[in-house]
């Protein structure tokens, strides 16, 4: 018998949401693989994600997407093409949050 997903919009404090997105976003290998690879570079375009792993664009660019919604990644225009930077203080944060709830849980 399936039991109903809990409605976790109404939840008080946000930190929950911002912390299961980022869950969410490095939930997949290339993601991050990806974030490995931004924090080697001061920044970089979608075509050197693609060369680095031989991935087609149009997947690369849905993991920056996903990387950028979930604020672990920024990008800024550049002429023709986005430069991808990581977010290190928005990655720090999320440690943090993982560290907490991981010294909470384990007490």
């Amino acid at each position: 018998m399936n039991q109903p997903s809990p409605n976790l919009s109404n939840l008080p404090d946000s930190r929950s949401r911002r912390l299961a997105a980022g869950f969410a976003a490095l939930s997949h290998p290339a993601r991050i693989e990806i974030v490995r690879h931004l924090a080697q570079q001061e920044s970089c375009c979608c075509g050197d994600v693609v060369q680095k792993f031989d991935l087609a664009q149009s997947t690369v660019s849905q993991h920056l997407k996903i990387l950028v919604e979930a604020g672990l990644v920024t990008f800024e225009p550049d002429r023709r093409r986005s430069r991808y930077r990581l977010d290190r203080d928005a990655l720090s944060g999320l440690s943090d949050q993982v560290s907490t709830l991981v010294n909470s849980c384990c007490r």
